[in-house]
């Protein structure tokens, strides 16, 4: 008796433990009640439901990685491989209606081939080249587009569309790299170019310089020569002028009574000289002659 108590417990818990559902933070889960979908969506925490006519469907919410290799037309016809990376989520309020509508193979029913139809759409309006460049981002994003046209409705929100490891037609690579060295060559070429025209340049610069250098080294010893003759012409005219200022003094001073002061200073000097002179004189102005003894 006490081991059928035992099992009827054993089996009352492992009923209660299987009807217990446990909803983590990053996902959400519907009841599935005899094959019917019940509105309510539930979130992170734990749920009780009947094992027997029931089942907990999970859908995560969080951002969902797909991964896919694909193959990418071009406007030339060339098919570029290509590994992407397709970020998406769910909206929690359009679970109920993809689980009802799409079902749980969502992401092969239908939103690998909104891509792929958006891709080959998108990639044939642009050369393969441009998907290993600059504009692959362009092509990203109209891409994301495309899709949320048709996926936003549908409960899908798509955040980005990655192209990676973008592999191009070997013969398209080739001509891709000689085209890149012969824009390299080129502009190599161009920078020597640059380089020899600037040496150019500035030798001519130098040789400017040192004309000029020569030119005005010239002009500073013209113009110390013209200041030197001009300082010397200057000195000779001030003499002059001084010579001329002094004469005229001179002349200015020699009064008669200073002549006649003169005349009596030169007849006293004659008068105290040792040998025998004849002065002739008018009485007014002496007229000094020759010495009497014929010296």
């Amino acid at each position: 008796m006490k081991t059928i108590q035992k099992l009827s417990l054993l089996a009352l818990l492992v009923v209660f433990m299987s009807s217990c559902a446990t909803i983590v933070q990053d996902e959400v889960a519907v009841k599935r009640t005899l094959g019917k979908l019940n509105k309510d969506v539930y979130h992170s925490g734990f749920r009780v439901y009947n094992p027997f006519i029931s089942r907990m469907i999970y859908i995560p919410i969080n951002t969902i990685n797909l991964e896919i290799n694909a193959g990418l037309p071009s406007r030339e016809g060339l098919t570029v491989q290509s590994d992407i990376s397709i970020l998406y989520k769910i909206k929690t309020n359009e679970v109920h209606n993809i689980l009802k509508y799409t079902g749980l193979d969502y992401q092969n029913v239908l939103i690998l081939p909104v891509f792929r139809s958006a891709s080959a759409d998108i990639c044939s309006q642009f050369d393969a080249k441009d998907m290993h460049s600059a504009k692959r981002a362009v092509i990203e994003i109209k891409i994301k587009e495309r899709m949320m046209e048709v996926l936003e409705s549908k409960g899908f929100v798509i955040e980005a569309v990655l192209l990676k490891s973008i592999v191009l037609p070997p013969g398209l690579s080739r001509a891709i790299e000689e085209k890149l060295q012969a824009e390299q060559d080129a502009q190599r070429m161009e920078f020597l170019k640059d380089r020899e025209r600037k040496e150019a340049e500035r030798k001519v610069l130098q040789a400017e310089g040192d004309k000029n250098s020569k030119i005005i080294a010239a002009e500073g010893v013209k113009q110390i020569l013209e200041l030197e003759a001009q300082g010397r012409a200057n000195a000779i005219r001030i003499e002059a002028e001084a010579n001329a200022k002094a004469n005229d003094m001179l002349e200015k001073s020699l009064t008669p009574t200073i002549l006649k002061f003169k005349q009596i200073d030169a007849f006293r000097a004659l008068s105290t000289s040792p040998n025998t002179k004849t002065i002739i004189t008018d009485g007014k102005t002496p007229l000094i002659g020759l010495p009497a003894d014929g010296k």
